[in-house]
This record gives structure tokens, sequence and C-alpha cells, in this order.
């Protein structure tokens, strides 16, 4: 038994050499060190009921998904936008006069907060919802990049829906995190 400790002691270190190796040849962080807990305010963390700390590890997941899924379409909106359009496609595309008012009304409320302000870029203060609206009312500039305007419409809207419990911090049911997986797949069959 002691043999195979060893051996196994052995075969753990060769990997690690090699992923070492990997690392330093191609330029690449493999996050082999991260540890989630390391940036955890060990102060307050710690009072918090393990199971809220369980299940806020777990959210955290969902979390980092429609992050990179929102973060990607606003990226997405912008291009497409400065593209067709140029510079001032905020002020020459089709938005509602009310997502204007209400994007200005965000920046200013940060501003008169004295906190850092988030963005420069409008885009940036709508709301998930208003995304919807600004690519229904310029679809002429879209269509190229979906295969179905009712499929956009029904994917962004049950995005719309999933989003919210996972920005309030509420945990999505089990079905609720089958239905992201497969909404985001969703998202992606959209562009092909």
């Amino acid at each position: 038994m002691e043999d195979k400790i060893k051996l196994f002691a052995m075969s753990n270190l060769m990997a690690e050499r090699s992923l070492d190796y990997v690392e330093e040849t191609l330029k690449v962080d493999l996050e082999r060190d991260f540890d989630p807990e390391k940036d955890k305010d060990e102060a307050y963390y710690p009072q918090f009921l393990h199971a809220i700390r369980t299940e806020a590890r777990e959210m955290a997941l969902h979390y980092e998904l429609f992050y990179c899924l929102e973060v990607s379409i606003r990226n997405m909106i912008k291009e497409k936008l400065l593209s067709e359009i140029g510079e001032n496609w905020w002020d020459d595309a089709e938005i509602p006069d009310n997502i204007k008012e209400n994007v200005n009304k965000n920046i200013q409320r940060e501003v008169d907060s004295a906190f850092t302000q988030r963005s420069d870029d409008e885009l940036d203060y709508t709301t998930f919802g208003e995304l919807i609206e600004i690519v229904r009312n310029n679809w002429d500039r879209f269509g190229d990049l979906f295969n179905s305007q009712k499929g956009f419409n029904k994917v962004m809207n049950n995005l719309n829906l999933l989003r919210g419990p996972i920005a309030h911090c509420s945990p999505l049911a089990e079905d609720e995190i089958v239905r992201l997986k497969l909404t985001v797949r969703d998202w992606f069959r959209l562009m092909e």
C-alpha cells in the first residue's frame, strides 16, 4: 500500500511539472492555484450561515454564465449599431425616448451618488428588457445575425425571466438551471 501511495504522489508531481511546462511554454495560466476562498472578507464572511454561503457558491456559477452572456449581448448590439450607423448610433438608431430618458436618469443617479461611474456607454445603463426593445426596433439591422425574429423574442424573454432570480440573489430551482442552460444553447443556435 505504501508503494501505491508513493507512486500516486510521484504521478501527481510529474503531472504538475508537465502542466508548469505547458503554462510556461504557451504563456497561459491554467489557474491551478485558484482558491475562491482567498478573496473572501474573513472578518464578515464567516458570520453568514453555512447554508447561505453554500447557496451563494452554487449561484455564482449561474451568475458568471449570465454575466458573460449579457455583456456579450451588449457588446454585440453596440458593435452592430456602430458598424451600421456610425459613432452617433445612440442618437441615430431607433431607440425609444423612454429608454433614453431612463438611461439619462440612471446616469444622473450614479453621478449624484458620487460613486465611480460604471461606464461611458449609454447601453450599459439599459435594462435587459430595454436591450430586447432596442434590437426589436432595429430589427432591419439585426436580422442578418439571427435566423428568426420570433426565436429571438422567445429566447430573450426567457433570458429576461431567468435573469431575475440570478440578479436578485434568489436561488434557481433545478428546473430553471436546466432551462438556463437550454436557453443559452438556444441563444447560440439563433446565430447559426
